[in-house]
């Protein structure tokens, strides 16, 4: 299932459409994933968190966004390959992996000015 999510960066919007993670697609997020095929991944949650990730068996880095009860952004983060742990500041309650593919490249480039 597809969403539309809308990130907000201050005063800056972006629209993205994102699948929603459920199921092993929750708990594998990007691994496995070929870099080409890989789909922007939503992960919600019914109360806030502060879980770690990791990239384990991801073969590309990909940028992740921890999103607040507000649909504020908290934290952005570009992630390598292979990185053990990464683990927001900050509850959440929405996360999203973007991969970084030819795909999601204006994507990508709207977030990096919003830094």
């Amino acid at each position: 299932m597809n969403k539309r999510i809308s990130l907000n960066f201050g005063k800056n919007k972006i629209s993205i459409e994102a699948h929603v993670a459920w199921g092993f697609r929750r708990f594998s997020g990007l691994m496995f994933s070929r870099k080409e095929k890989a789909k922007i991944l939503l992960f919600e949650f019914s109360r806030p968190v502060r879980l770690a990730i990791h990239s384990l068996f991801v073969f590309f880095p990909f940028i992740a966004i921890w999103i607040g009860d507000d649909g504020k952004i908290i934290e952005v983060k570009k992630v390598k390959p292979f990185s053990l742990t990464i683990c927001p500041e900050k509850n959440f309650s929405s996360f999203v992996e973007i991969p970084l593919n030819k795909k999601n490249k204006d994507v990508v480039v709207d977030i990096e000015k919003f830094k």
